[in-house]
């Protein structure tokens, strides 16, 4: 034997005592294409490219010079298009059976597959993680929202990079990947235009970002980034944000495939809809005038009759009571019922655009050269509805988030703007728990189907031949990436830019696509949000509710005194019989089994508190304002987002402004944080200062200077005296020129946990919504900045 051979031989052995003869077999896979490289599923990236031939003095008497070859997934991998709404649930849509038209997801199912057992974790950021990475969503640090970050390892929202992304592997096996609408999983501190922009969405393994950064934006003035660049506001009248996904999601896959039509894509589309603000073009929601005016109770029996008939439940499937706090409709005054139909209106014309404006994209796709190619996942919802607009609904939904309560005499005076810019509205809890239909409960609520039950809908021409047909195996959202990389032909990496990764922890669906009949790949899966917890285990399911989920106050629970549950969901698919009393060891050994799952999977310690886990004082999340008492901002500033501003809750504060007022006057915003869902704003208007907070839009405390301001150069303050003794307490408001006072008044209340989700602070101008509709954004300011100081007390 050659001294070559023994030492290749030696090397051999080496790696297989190392890391094992199933990882040496993966290190050497190869890939059919002839332009391909060879994939190693044991590290990403692949080894920089050397020269392998000889080289001598000159390239005259040196081998002919070669090139890394560029990278190509295996021969066939199809193109890839991911589509994810918001706050969705199992009885909304008419594809499972829902009031609210859908037409292009009826022609796609028609195409393609229905799911009617697919799981989602009841809440966005963490489904949208486990999605993305095939985790457990407390495994990817996002066991609740990120802006309710704890800094537990189940709990801080950030995505560790030992659970790489799907998008990332994809994209370093030689795919396209876009990532367009929705990002809720960048931790909050992280989301300022200087980043770091490591776990922003190009960080996260996407070529091309279009979209926001937060839970929720308006849909009419939308904070955008594209990449990492924020987009200024449109200009067009009719703009609406679903629109705009589909416009830059079909301008990305024309431009793919026109630069290089071999190369497959993978295009993730994230839309705000159905998520509050519910905001639609009036258009679409005249055209269902008078339609729900039967309520919420005839809705679900309605709703029913045609899943059943639809055959999307067993005929068997039975209708689950409404909840004992919800009321009946029956027992709602005239208004009342007025007001609710016309916002569960304002709800099917938002749902009913974004079905349509998803079906431009879907058409694009079907125009493309390799359509028939192409793998369509559309996931009817991130969780079920929302039951956050409360039990009299809401027209701010941060008032929730601040645990605040509105009223429907609040409400019904604003009934005609509903589902325009003016409102974050949202309809009342028992609307969500209709659109949940059969199930009980509904987003939040992990412990049960109306939180985590969503409908799916898989079609792939090239591959999927049972046109029409219902698949009904337990599958869960961390099956989504391990299909991808199934239906890609390519190995997840032991390694990923250098970091050991934990196994992915989903199921490939693919075993689904061709055999209705298929066993059941999943034996178990854990559930929880908030303490609300869930187990699955071969055909059973454990439950324990914690709170109701239009109630942010969650005071005085004790886990320890929850009730448990437990349902044969082989045989009940709406979890409608309790068989805790007929089988306690059962249920006892479920428990004893999510207890250890939750160990496991880094769910513990439980938390089930509410809006309180919004607060960086409360919570000690980071971020860059943090153990700051002067803010000196010496230029323009827009949309820094709330984390990384100063926090002016529950405390006094000052704004200084170094200002140059022309002889003419001036106008515009000096300061504003937050917007037209609560929050400050500071600015000269009609040539007077103006000093206002705004109470998560139920109050808004407004105080002018009794005088003009003076021309020239000008110092201009607003000193805010905060009463003390607890949060949400009122002050007194105070405006100075040239350290004269020029105006006073009282605030009564303020704003406690946030102003926002997804606006920021501004400087000389406002780039979102406004803090008060006496203007209309930009509003930027017509004189002279030199600077402003922002002194917390």
């Amino acid at each position: 034997m050659s001294s070559n051979a023994t030492a290749i031989l030696r090397c051999l052995a080496t790696a297989v005592a190392t890391v094992g003869l199933t990882t040496i077999a993966n290190l050497a896979f190869a890939q059919s294409s002839e332009t391909m490289v060879p994939d190693s599923s044991f590290s990403l990236p692949r080894p920089d490219f050397h020269f392998k031939g000889d080289i001598g003095r000159t390239y005259q008497d040196s081998d002919p010079a070669t090139f890394p070859q560029i990278v190509r997934p295996p021969k066939g991998a199809p193109n890839i298009v991911l589509i994810l709404l918001d706050d969705v649930g199992f009885g909304q849509f008419s594809v499972f059976g829902g009031g609210v038209p859908s037409p292009n997801m009826e022609k796609l199912a028609a195409e393609g597959l229905r799911y009617n057992r697919f799981h989602t974790t009841a809440l966005c950021s963490p489904t949208r993680a486990a999605m993305l990475t095939g985790r457990n969503h407390h495994m990817t640090g996002n066991g609740s929202i990120t802006e309710a970050a704890t800094g537990y390892d189940g709990y801080t929202g950030i995505i560790p990079k030992s659970t790489g992304t799907v998008a990332e592997i994809l994209r370093q096996n030689g795919y396209a990947t876009a990532w367009v609408g929705k990002n809720h999983n960048t931790p909050v501190w992280e989301t300022s235009e200087i980043g770091p922009f490591d776990r922003w969405a190009n960080g996260l393994g996407f070529d091309y970002f279009y979209g926001f950064n937060s839970g929720d934006t308006s849909q009419y003035e939308p904070v955008l980034y594209e990449n990492r660049n924020r987009v200024p506001r449109s200009n067009d009248p009719n703009y609406h944000l679903s629109t705009d996904i589909a416009d830059k999601s079909i301008a990305w896959m024309q431009k793919v495939k026109v630069i290089d039509p071999e190369r497959p894509f993978f295009l993730y589309v994230a839309p705000g809809a159905t998520h509050s603000p519910h905001q639609a073009p009036k258009e679409w929601i005249d055209k269902f005038k008078g339609q729900f005016d039967m309520g919420w109770d005839r809705y679900r029996e309605t709703t029913f009759a045609r899943q059943k008939q639809l055959g999307v439940i067993p005929a068997d499937t039975k209708l689950t009571p409404r909840p004992s706090g919800l009321p009946a409709w029956d027992s709602l005054n005239a208004d009342q019922k007025h007001l609710y139909a016309r916002m569960m209106e304002v709800f099917a014309g938002y749902g009913a655009h974004v079905d349509h404006e998803i079906g431009r994209i879907l058409d694009a796709v079907a125009k493309l050269p390799d359509a028939n190619n192409t793998l369509i996942i559309y996931i009817v919802g991130d969780n079920g509805s929302s039951a956050e607009g409360g039990l009299e609904g809401s027209t701010n939904e941060n008032a929730f988030f601040n645990n605040i309560l509105e009223t429907w005499q609040d409400n019904i005076k604003v009934l005609d703007e509903l589902g325009g810019p003016k409102h974050f509205n949202h309809f009342p809890s028992a609307w969500a728990w209709a659109m949940d239909t059969p199930f009980q409960w509904t987003k939040q609520v992990a412990s049960h189907f109306g939180g985590t039950r969503n409908p799916m809908v898989i079609a792939w021409p090239a591959k999927i031949t049972d046109k029409g047909g219902l698949r009904s195996q337990f599958q869960h959202v961390i099956d989504i990436a391990p299909t991808l990389l199934e239906v890609a032909g390519v190995r997840a990496p032991d390694v990923l830019n250098g970091i050991p990764q934990t196994p992915i922890e989903g199921v490939s669906l693919a075993y689904t696509f061709g055999d209705a009949n298929a066993p059941d790949r999943r034996k178990k899966q854990v559930f929880e949000m908030g303490a609300n917890r869930g187990i699955y285990q071969n055909g059973w399911f454990a439950s324990s509710m914690a709170f109701v989920p239009w109630q942010p106050d969650r005071q005085g629970f004790d886990i320890d005194k929850a009730k448990w549950e437990l349902y044969n969901i082989d045989k009940d698919f709406s979890q409608a019989d309790d068989l805790a009393s007929q089988y306690p060891d059962k249920l006892r050994a479920l428990q004893d089994l999510w207890w250890a799952e939750a160990a496991r999977n880094n769910i513990l310690p439980l938390d089930w508190r509410g809006p309180e886990r919004m607060s960086v004082e409360l919570t000690g999340k980071p971020s860059l304002a943090t153990g700051r008492k002067t803010f000196e901002y010496g230029t323009p500033l827009a949309a820094l987002p709330e984390a990384s501003a100063p926090d002016l809750k529950n405390k006094s504060f000052t704004i200084t402004a170094e200002a140059e007022i022309p002889a003419g006057g001036a106008d515009g915003m000096i300061f504003t944080q937050g917007g037209f869902t609560g929050g400050w704003g500071f600015f000269v208007q009609n040539g007077k200062l103006v000093g206002l907070h705004n109470h998560v839009a139920l109050e808004r405390y407004r105080v002018e200077s009794s005088e003009p301001l003076p021309t020239g150069k000008v110092t201009l303050e607003m000193d805010f005296k905060y009463d003390g003794g607890g949060m949400s307490r009122g002050g007194e408001l105070i405006l100075f020129a040239n350290g004269k006072k020029i105006g006073e008044g009282r605030v009564e209340k303020t704003t406690p946990f946030k102003y926002s989700l997804y606006e920021g602070q501004d400087i000389g101008e406002d780039t979102g919504s406004p803090i008060d509709f006496s203007y209309t954004p930009p509003f930027k300011f017509s004189g002279k900045l030199d600077r402003v100081t922002v002194d917390l007390k």
